[in-house]
């Protein structure tokens, strides 16, 4: 029987990543993945395939409304070639996951390919191609999560389907009925709005993206109304049936009426659940609460005190970041470390355009505290950068303690939001004061410009180009 330091159960990026860290600290470390590829669901039917295929639909739709107005003209009518774009997807996910391949061998971990579950504490049964047994002195369990549904919905992943087949359709929906009003129902719903599907949006909350700050979602919903999205906000869907190609969604509206929707395909994106199937914890005695989670303490301790869990499958926001920044903490801890994690600074993103991007505490959190804040905001259109991408739509909000200037959140909706909401997390890092970033030099022309521009509205209110 092959012995380790720490064993790893789940190879998504919570999980590969704890796994090198645990190499480079001098463990023997293996990894187990009941799948034929590393990278969990982020690599594999999550964040990559998704970003690949909103990247593509971008390109389609800048070339069908944009690219004259840029003085590109192209002789003929443009096309969608749908197999090629999710055959490009797919060589992404392909190249990625094989990275991860090499950074398993690169850190000589290894890899067993099967289902992993405990016989108690220290012995994990891995059934493949054929069933063998390891030990490990330590365990980090980084199992993930799996698409939600509602219980009278019935997933046939042929017309009623979730995020996984959404990556791999074979053909463009005539209208696309999504479930959700969150990151993943807007993202995938904005990929085939842009290929020319008519899609109507079901939330039961009265906005979309309902756990980010309002004002994003305000803004984000005008700029959907414009590309003609159907938002249809503060509605519980009640039955989802299908009749042949037909789906047929009945919802009850704020006013308590029934209404009916009716499409091609319905994607069902109310959200993740964690997944512990086959995990057998309860042998290991680690504990599983009401809610399905692994219960861990502060260090991702689990009732087993040699066991640890990490990312989707334990409390917190469903973060690919957020489960790698916990791999390496648990990676440390185990080597006697003291790592840390602040959980108020890990941003959250959503991948539409113009992106979306939060960090730290929303408007509605700080009145809900009792918190005497100030806002310094600033229209993404107010920029020469802005106008010269013709990405016009959006904004940068500060929100910094009205007494001592520190920035609590930075909420923003813009082009490279994604990438910019990184400033914004090294400046909360270091206890940042709005004038602290507001004295920072931003080259120009960029688009975080927009934040020093915010910065200097919520120190003085005395942004310069507005």
């Amino acid at each position: 029987m092959n012995s380790y330091d720490v064993a790893v159960i789940g190879s998504g990026p919570g999980g590969y990543v704890a796994a090198i860290r645990c190499a480079q600290l001098g463990m023997k470390t293996a990894i187990i993945e009941k799948y034929a590829t590393l990278g969990g669901t982020c690599l594999n039917v999550g964040c990559i395939p998704s970003k690949a295929l909103l990247d593509s639909s971008h390109h389609y739709e800048d070339a069908i409304k944009h690219f004259e107005e840029h003085g590109i003209d192209i002789p003929g009518e443009i096309k969608v070639n749908l197999k090629q774009m999710i055959g490009r997807k797919q060589a992404v996910v392909d190249q990625t996951t094989g990275g991860i391949d090499f950074l398993m061998k690169k850190n000589k971990i290894d890899v067993y390919q099967g289902l992993g579950s405990f016989k108690d504490a220290t012995h994990i049964s891995i059934s493949g191609k054929e069933t063998i047994e390891i030990e490990a002195k330590n365990t980090i369990i980084a199992t993930g999560s799996k698409p939600s549904s509602l219980p009278f919905i019935s997933i046939d992943k042929e017309r009623v389907i979730t995020s996984t087949e959404a990556l791999k359709l074979t053909e463009i929906p005539k209208h696309l009925i999504v479930i959700g009003g969150g990151v993943i129902g807007l993202e995938l719903g904005q990929v085939y709005r842009r290929l020319g599907s008519e899609v109507t949006v079901i939330e039961y909350m009265d906005r979309i993206i309902p756990t980010m700050d309002a004002g994003l979602s305000k803004e984000l919903n005008k700029v959907f109304k414009k590309a003609k999205f159907s938002i249809e906000v503060s509605h519980k869907v009640k039955s989802v049936e299908r009749k042949g190609n037909e789906v047929i969604v009945k919802a009850d509206n704020k006013k308590g009426e029934e209404v009916s929707f009716s499409g091609d395909y319905c994607l069902v994106s109310v959200g993740r659940r964690p997944y512990t199937d086959g995990l057998n914890a309860e042998a290991a005695g680690v504990k599983i609460t009401d809610r399905g989670q692994i219960e861990v303490n502060n260090h991702l301790q689990t009732s087993a005190g040699n066991i640890y869990a990490i990312g989707d499958v334990v409390k917190g926001a469903m973060l690919a970041h957020k489960a790698e920044e916990e791999g390496v903490f648990v990676a440390e801890t185990i080597a006697g470390q003291k790592p840390h994690i602040d959980y108020n600074l890990i941003p959250g993103v959503v991948y539409t355009w113009p992106e979306v991007a939060s960090v730290g505490k929303t408007e509605e959190a700080l009145k809900e505290a009792g918190i005497d804040y100030k806002v310094g905001q600033f229209p993404m259109r107010a920029l020469g950068r802005s106008r010269a991408s013709m990405d016009i739509d959006g904004f940068v909000k500060i929100l910094a303690d009205k007494k001592t200037d520190e920035v609590l959140g930075v909420h923003m909706i813009g082009a490279r939001a994604a990438d910019m909401i990184a400033e914004a997390v090294v400046a909360m890092e270091f206890r940042a004061s709005a004038e602290d970033i507001s004295r920072m030099s931003h080259a120009h022309p960029t688009f975080t410009e927009a934040i020093k521009e915010a910065a200097l509205a919520a120190t003085e209110d005395r942004a310069l180009h507005i």
